[in-house]
């Protein structure tokens, strides 16, 4: 496996867990807002974490760490990755997922395997903007249909979340994707933030109170939506 990033310790990407983070690279999508655009473009160029350095933490962290975040990029691109996890829960760790949802065969079978606890699976927009927003004409939403759907079937805890930019969301994508999601589990509004990272600089995000309109209307739809990454 290579690793391209390692964060020791952090109390908000697994929710409710202490945990860590480990980074892959690589990805399907090219959403030219991710903020995670050399790990995307040229993963080749960034450092590499050691594997035996992830476990050793773990290793010395038992007790002390609840999970281990995968993200990336996309992990399931990795085709090692069933075996690195495999090796992760033999420890006692939680693992979560984050993931685009575009390879549903291998959510699936993660997911089966128990080789996972949690997903967080990003919902880019709605489903006609796809391509536009992933930056992958041609896009085949049907796997991300297929993805959604194997979630709300409640084979694993999981999330939804889609992070919001004036470019690309408005009320009426928000209308589209409550009905799209209906009845799932939980959602969740991410506020946009631009870094030196993005693929594509210039987008910007809405404010609180824009979030929190988008999110009344979502209750119509979705039981539990929450907003975060804003103040």
């Amino acid at each position: 496996m290579t690793i391209h990033g390692f964060n020791k310790l952090t109390l908000l990407d697994f929710p409710g867990k202490v945990a860590c983070t480990v980074f892959f690279g690589g990805c399907n999508f090219r959403c030219p807002f991710c903020h995670n655009g050399n790990l995307v473009l040229h993963p080749d160029g960034e450092p590499v974490v050691p594997e035996e350095e992830v476990f050793r933490v773990l290793e010395k962290r038992r007790g002390v760490l609840d999970g281990v975040c995968i993200t990336g990029g996309e992990p399931t691109l990795q085709r090692e990755l069933p075996a690195f996890i495999t090796r992760i829960k033999s420890m006692g760790y939680l693992v979560k997922l984050d993931t685009n949802g575009y390879r549903p065969e291998v959510l699936k079978m993660l997911v089966k395997e128990s080789l996972v606890d949690y997903v967080a699976m990003d919902i880019k927009a709605a489903p006609s903007r796809y391509p536009q927003v992933c930056g992958l004409e041609g896009m085949e939403i049907l796997k991300i249909q297929e993805s959604i759907e194997f979630l709300m079937e409640e084979h694993v805890d999981y999330e939804f979340r889609t992070t919001v930019m004036r470019e690309f969301h408005q009320k009426e994508d928000f209308e589209v994707i409550g009905k799209w999601l209906k009845g799932c589990r939980r959602y969740f509004l991410q506020g946009y933030r631009e870094s030196e990272f993005v693929i594509l600089p210039g987008f910007t995000g809405y404010s609180r109170e824009q979030l929190e309109r988008f999110r009344t209307q979502l209750l119509k739809y979705i039981p539990q939506v929450e907003v975060r990454g804003v103040e």
